[in-house]
């Protein structure tokens, strides 16, 4: 029997509260990850480490908030928290490699395509085994070609993030930047869910009661909102992640340059003449007479 679907039940709240969260973490992220090419290696791999967090957060986030909405008219669903706690993990760990990648490497086009492949498939991953963390009467089935859609949406969605991170210094321009990731990444959840067909195990099944899925799924998703605020204080408290100037240039780590002193860009920086003023000569040498 196949299930009767639905993945608005809060009709469009869950899918404006979820791109909110795609859009917060994607903003978290590309600000701290934008921090830590301004800074000297030491304090680097901290800031690239905060920005996957907050991505990875914010995307799991998105996800669950969005399941909130996800019922099967004739079977209750339930939530194994081991499969669900480990899609987190695989998104920030798969973000992290991304984003470290271009970190050290910068925005350029072999840095861009690796980061972003991996950043997509860790976004695609965790969209699918979070759906295999679910648990109700039935199984679930895919339909291959709108699966592939949805990781390339991922990848897509990951790449563009990666280069704005790399390259957009201002903080408005970061700010549309994570606007558009919010939408692809929501994009590529809708596109995944519409790709699912439930088949149940009874012919005729009735729900047996249980919680909902947002009484469900709402303790679990403390902890990740709670690291959010906390990275959100952190973007708050620093001026040079909130002022940025598109001008700045990343620090190069070298004798005698404090770690928190930022270089203007090169393009200011006034040319050094070294050559002598023009029309005068050197010392003529003693002529013999």
């Amino acid at each position: 029997m196949q299930g009767t679907v639905d993945g608005f039940s809060y009709g469009l709240v869950t899918p404006l509260v979820a791109y909110l969260m795609a859009c917060l973490g994607g903003a978290l992220g590309l600000r701290c990850t934008t921090r830590a090419l301004l800074v000297a290696h030491s304090w680097r791999p901290g800031w690239l480490a905060l920005g996957a967090a907050a991505i990875g957060s914010g995307i799991w986030t998105m996800h669950f908030v969005a399941m909130m909405g996800f019922t099967v008219k004739e079977a209750p669903i339930h939530y194994d928290r081991p499969t669900t706690y480990a899609s987190l993990a695989v998104a920030v760990v798969m973000v992290g490699v991304g984003i470290f990648i271009v970190g050290y490497k910068g925005a350029t086009g072999s840095a861009l395509f690796t980061g972003g492949t991996i950043t997509g498939l860790g976004v695609a991953s965790m969209h699918y085994l979070g759906m295999a963390g679910m648990r109700l009467d039935g199984r679930f089935e895919y339909n291959t070609l709108t699966v592939a859609a949805s990781v390339v949406i991922a990848v897509v969605a990951a790449t563009a993030a990666l280069w704005a991170a790399g390259r957009v210094r201002g903080f408005l321009w970061s700010v549309g930047a994570s606007l558009v990731m919010g939408l692809a990444v929501s994009g590529m959840h809708y596109v995944g869910m519409a790709a699912l067909t439930v088949h149940l195990h009874r012919t005729g099944a009735t729900p047996t009661g249980g919680d909902s899925p947002a009484a469900l799924l709402a303790p679990m998703l403390v902890g990740p909102l709670a690291f959010l605020l906390l990275a959100g204080v952190v973007v708050m408290f620093d001026p040079l992640m909130v002022m940025g100037k598109p001008d700045w240039t990343p620090v190069e780590h070298k004798p005698g340059v404090p770690a928190r002193e930022l270089v203007a860009h090169s393009a200011r920086r006034p040319a050094v003449r070294s050559c002598r003023p023009e029309g005068r000569q050197g010392p003529r040498a003693p002529q013999n007479r």
